[in-house]
């Protein structure tokens, strides 16, 4: 069994391609997607309050061995360091107000087995059909004939995005980053 906790030292470093330049200072979409609470989430609605959404391509399971190639693609390890490192600071941006959502393009019923195993206490979002990502063009790479949403992470409030993460790395400090910048 795989340990998916932990990162490889030799991951390679994504580079900043330009491709989220334009999402700070864009306005959330009307867009519902389905959470691992078994409900749907309005992006708009929900980002109106200060709220972390980051983004992940696919979440691991200790019993599977990772695709073949996958650690060599910058930026595609670490999805699940990255959302342990939000669970494990959850209470930290609760108590300034900020709410959390993970989101990935895997199903909800994939994404819930995660939360479960991990015990994540906030709610992560299903963009598998890829409206989301569409609507406010995020980027996205192919990979074993799948589609997959690149590492990133934004602040927004009103409804706006006001702050980027892009690119994410190493993606278990990405928590500890953004809340560094909550507390400038």
């Amino acid at each position: 069994m795989r340990d998916l906790r932990h990162l490889p030292p030799d991951l390679p470093v994504p580079e900043d391609d330009g491709a989220c330049q334009h999402l700070p200072g864009k306005a959330l979409p009307h867009v519902e997607l389905a959470s691992t609470k078994g409900r749907k989430v309005s992006v708009r609605e929900a980002g109106k309050q200060p709220t972390v959404f980051f983004f992940y391509p696919r979440t691991g399971r200790p019993e599977a061995p990772a695709p073949s190639g996958w650690d060599r693609i910058p930026g595609a390890r670490g999805c699940t360091p990255q959302s342990c490192g939000f669970r494990d600071l959850y209470l930290e941006f609760e108590s300034r107000g900020v709410r959390i959502f993970g989101v990935s393009a895997q199903s909800s019923e994939y994404q819930r087995e995660f939360v479960e195993r991990n015990r994540i206490p906030y709610e992560i979002l299903s963009d598998e059909r890829f409206e989301l990502t569409e609507a406010i063009g995020l980027p996205t790479f192919e990979f074993d004939s799948m589609r997959l949403i690149k590492r990133l992470a934004f602040f927004a409030e009103d409804g706006v995005i006001l702050k980027l993460f892009y690119p994410v790395f190493p993606p278990d400090k990405n928590a500890e980053e953004v809340l560094a910048w909550l507390d400038q």
